[in-house]
This record gives structure tokens, sequence and C-alpha cells, in this order.
């Protein structure tokens, strides 16, 4: 796959980067475990998980600010657990009276609130780590290496491929349009808002169509090459035994985070 600007992959020689990606991948997956596994309102437990994930985002040597402001966007997906302050019995915090309903906060609906919000925002971190330190095809042996079915990895492998296909076309859109957009001095450019949407959903409408075109054409040069359906790679060199220690390590540290979450709540 071809640089792109939307790749999140940030080539380096840290000792993440070079670590094997199978490894990587298994350490990933367990701390979200461990993550999800650790009870509600264990805070010194959770700080600790992200104590876990700064240092090792320090030891890649990616800036923490890149991650932090990137992890914002899964922010965004936690409220979808907000009615939970409402929905969870305890305690009541406050209450709110709307007609004939009486709308009450629990303080335990609050807390799992948080917890949920918290857990969500480090798991995304460590998703990013991983998608920072290690190249996407990488990312699709590791997958294979645990044994994920290869028709979903084909699957995950060119939904990730298309969405530089469309970046790529709605790019070209764009800078089609600012070639025609015209600029008078003394006025403001484009129209109200009503046209600026026109014009916004006829350029969604184009992207689909020249996406949708665009991923046939190489869907058929694909074909035209032999391909089957099943993306095939050299095989994967074995992990070295120190590497398989680390994991080993690791996830006796993240049992430990887990089990004294489960203590101290």
């Amino acid at each position: 796959m071809h640089a792109h600007p939307f790749d999140p992959y940030i080539s380096s020689a840290s000792p993440v980067h070079t670590l094997d990606p199978r490894i990587k991948l298994g350490l990933v997956l367990s701390f979200l475990l461990g993550v999800a596994l650790t009870p509600h309102g264990a805070w010194a437990a959770l700080i600790l998980f992200f104590a876990s994930l700064a240092s090792a985002v320090v030891l890649s040597g990616i800036s923490p600010l890149r991650i932090l402001r990137r992890s914002l966007i899964g922010l965004p997906f936690a409220l979808a657990a907000f009615p939970l302050i409402f929905t969870t019995e305890g305690a009541a915090w406050f209450s709110l009276q709307a007609g004939s309903w009486t709308i009450t906060a629990t303080s335990e609906g609050l807390l799992r609130f948080l917890s949920i919000a918290v857990k969500s925002w480090i798991s995304v971190q460590a998703a990013l780590l991983l998608s920072a330190t290690t190249p996407f095809p990488d990312l699709l042996l590791a997958l294979r290496a645990f044994r994920i079915p290869q028709l979903l990895v084909s699957v995950i492998g060119l939904m990730w491929r298309y969405l530089f296909v469309l970046a790529d076309e709605a790019i070209r859109l764009m800078r089609a349009r600012d070639a025609r957009s015209g600029v008078l001095a003394g006025r403001r450019p484009g129209g109200g808002v009503i046209w600026r949407a026109r014009v916004a959903g006829g350029m969604a409408g184009s992207l689909f169509i020249r996406g949708f075109d665009r991923a046939d054409r190489v869907y058929a040069a694909m074909l035209a090459r032999g391909y089957d359906g099943e993306t095939r790679a050299l095989p994967a060199p074995p992990v070295a035994p120190a590497q398989y220690g680390i994991l080993a390590a690791g996830c006796v540290w993240l049992a430990l985070l887990v089990l004294a979450g489960i203590l101290i709540r």
C-alpha cells in the first residue's frame, strides 16, 4: 500500500516499532480485555492501565499529544452510555420534573457512565498506538496468525484500502471546486446556507458514484491479475523466544492490574 497522508503509521526504529506484530496485537487485545474486566469505579487500577499505556507511547517515540488528540474521536461514542445515569438504580443524585415524568439521576449511574467513558478513552489510545507503530499489512498477517477467518481479514483489508480511495476522490472533488470558485474583492465567497448545502449534497453524490466506479475498476484489475479472494503473502518469520517472554510478562502485569482493581473495588 502506498504512503498516504491519512495513514496513521509513523515509521521509526523504536523498540515498540520493532516488536513482532503478532506480539503487539496479543498485548493490545490483552490490554483491551483487562480494561474491560476492570470493575467500575476502580480508578487506581485504571490510572495504572493509563500509566502503562503512556510508558509504551513514550517508548515508541510518538508524541503523546498526537495520541491524546486523536483519542478524542472516541469520546462521542461513549455518550451512548449516558442514559445509564438515569436508568441505574442507586442513591438519588438529583431529579428533574418533566410534566408527569420524574427523571432521577443516581450516583451509581454517574459512576458507571464515567467508568465507561474513561475505559473507552484508554482503549482507543491503545488501538491508536498499535496502528501508529505497525504497518497495516503486518496487522493483517497478525490477524491471520490469530486464526481470524481469511474472508474476514480480506474484507478488513479491502475496506481499509477503499477508505483511501474515497479520500483520494474527495480530494480531487475539493480541488476541482476550488479551481472553479472565483472570489471577488469585498464580497463573501460562496452563497447562502441553502446553496452551500446543495453544493455539498451534489459533491457527496458525485463522490459516491466516482468512488463506486473506481472501486469497480480496481476490482476488475484485481481479477485480471488472478485474485481469488485470498491475499497471499510470504510466510511470517518465527517469533523469537524473547518476544514470547515480553508477551507473557505483559499479560501477567495486566492480570495483576485487573486483580488489583477487583480488590480495590
